[in-house]
């Protein structure tokens, strides 16, 4: 899943795709690197982030999404709102992908099972203003698995197929780094609830502050490196920032797994 992110204000790419031709056309570079799925998002959601308005928001994505569905690419909408979800599904996108688990919208979950799309839910602890304002868990991994649980029943309830909604521990979103390793290690607790498991850890603070705390550009490596961790460990989505290194990494990785 390479991501797009058509915003001014994003912690890693911030400004790289915000003008529309730009955005239309790092999401088919992606395509033609080896991504499966585009992650087109108008707001940033990084630690501290402010909130847009959603005509801000849908003037972003629109076109994007358009342009890309209408080359044949498979692209979700990363968005929390249940108007964009509905311009979003209108323009071609057959993913939406929700950092609240479709609890920041009242609206979105009957936008999401009238559409029929898939769904990606990911738990954060708080908002993205105040998410990492010493975050706090009792056991973070059985936390998050339930949390993950009761969002799988209750869009199961209103129609969706649990094979269609993949589930997210949310790396980075109110966990500290300890939180973020345990989550990680611990993968295998969230590949057996029967939803495939997403994992974002792309460029992520966690990764600099393990080792020589380097802007997020310079994280490539450690990247490559969670992603294969998780792989590993059953992560059947790979959202990130760096397609052709991601790519080449795991055709490496996969080809001397299956090796006689």
């Amino acid at each position: 899943m390479g991501i797009v992110n058509v915003t001014p204000d994003s912690f890693s790419d911030g400004g790289e795709a915000f003008a529309r031709d730009d955005a239309i056309q790092q999401g088919m570079d992606m395509i033609a690197q080896g991504a499966e799925i585009i992650d087109v998002g108008g707001e940033s959601t990084r630690p501290g982030a402010d909130a847009i308005s959603e005509a801000e928001e849908r003037s972003r994505i629109e076109p994007v999404i358009k342009a890309l569905s209408d080359a044949g690419a498979v692209v979700s909408i990363d968005t929390r709102h249940a108007s964009i979800m509905e311009t979003a599904i209108k323009a071609g996108a057959k993913i939406v992908n929700d950092v609240t688990a479709l609890e920041g919208d009242p609206r979105s979950l009957s936008v999401v099972a009238e559409a029929g799309v898939s769904l990606a839910l990911m738990h954060m602890q708080g908002e993205p203003q105040t998410m990492q304002n010493n975050p706090h868990y009792e056991d973070v991994v059985l936390e998050v698995r339930n949390y993950l649980l009761k969002r799988i029943a209750l869009c199961e309830e209103a129609g969706l197929r649990r094979q269609e909604i993949a589930i997210d521990p949310g790396i980075g979103f109110g966990k500290t780094v300890d939180h973020n390793l345990q989550l990680m290690n611990h993968l295998d607790e969230f590949t057996g609830l029967g939803s495939p498991v997403l994992l974002g850890v792309s460029r992520k603070s966690f990764i600099s502050k393990l080792n020589n705390d380097e802007p997020p550009k310079e994280r490539v490596a450690g990247s490559l490196s969670a992603a294969l961790a998780g792989v590993a460990r059953g992560a059947k989505i790979i959202r990130v920032h760096d397609v052709a290194e991601t790519k080449q990494a795991l055709t490496i990785w996969q080809s001397i797994e299956t090796a006689d």
